[in-house]
C-alpha cells in the first residue's frame, strides 16, 4: 500500500481534536513512506493534513477541479497538483492514484467521496479498502445507519464488514496492509426478486 487518499473537510470543524488528528494523519502517512493523495486544497482539514505530511518530508499529490483553482483554493506547495475539469474527474483521478481511502471528519463532499469509493469497491470497479477515521465518535450515527441498511436488506453484510473503522490512524494503516476485498456484488446471492 503505497498511496493513501484522504477525504476530509475544507473547514477545520468546531473541535481542536479534528485539526490535531489531521496533523497526525499527515505525519503518519509521510513517516511510513506513503504518498498522501487528497483534494488539493489549502483550507480546513485538507490544508492541515497536506501541510503536516509535507513538513514530515512526505510526498503529497493533490487533485483539484479548475473552478477551485480559479478561486485560489489550491495548495501552492504540493509535490504534484493535478488540475481537472470537474468533481467527477477529481474522484476518478484520486481513485487511480490511491491504494486505499480514508474519510476524516467532513461534510457532504467528504461523505460523497468516501461513499462513491465504497460503492465502486462493492461493484468490483476497484478492490481497495475504504475506511472511516472515527474521531471522537464523529461517524457513530452514520455507522449505525450503515448497519440499518444491512438489517433492512439493502447492503450485504460482507461489504459492511470490510468497511474499516477506527479512531486511530495507525490501526487503519495496519488494516489496509492486511485487507482482503469481499467478492464483488452481483453474485448469485445478491440477485433477489
Amino acid at each position: 500500500m503505497n498511496s493513501i487518499a484522504i477525504f476530509c473537510g475544507s473547514k477545520a470543524g468546531n473541535d481542536t481534536i479534528f485539526v490535531h488528528t489531521a496533523q497526525q494523519v499527515g505525519e503518519k502517512i509521510a513517516r511510513q513512506g506513503k504518498t498522501l493523495v487528497y483534494g488539493g486544497g489549502r483550507s480546513g482539514l485538507m490544508g492541515v493534513v497536506a501541510d503536516s505530511a509535507l513538513q514530515a518530508g512526505g510526498k503529497v499529490i493533490g487533485v483539484i477541479p479548475e473552478a477551485l483553482v480559479d478561486r485560489e483554493l489550491a495548495h501552492p506547495n504540493l509535490t504534484e497538483l493535478y488540475v481537472v475539469k470537474n468533481m467527477h474527474e477529481r474522484k476518478t483521478k484520486m481513485s487511480e492514484l490511491a491504494d486505499g481511502f480514508i474519510a476524516l471528519p467532513g461534510g457532504a463532499g467528504t461523505l460523497e467521496e468516501i461513499f462513491e469509493q465504497w460503492t465502486w469497491a462493492q461493484l468490483g470497479i476497484h478492490l481497495k479498502p475504504c475506511a472511516f477515521l472515527n474521531v471522537s465518535g464523529f461517524y457513530d450515527a452514520l455507522l449505525s445507519m450503515i448497519d440499518m441498511t444491512v438489517r433492512q436488506g439493502f447492503t450485504h453484510s460482507r461489504f459492511a464488514d470490510t468497511l474499516l473503522v477506527s479512531d486511530q490512524i495507525e490501526i487503519l494503516l495496519e488494516q489496509f496492509e492486511q485487507y482482503q476485498p469481499p467478492q464483488p456484488k452481483w453474485g448469485a446471492s445478491d440477485i433477489t426478486p
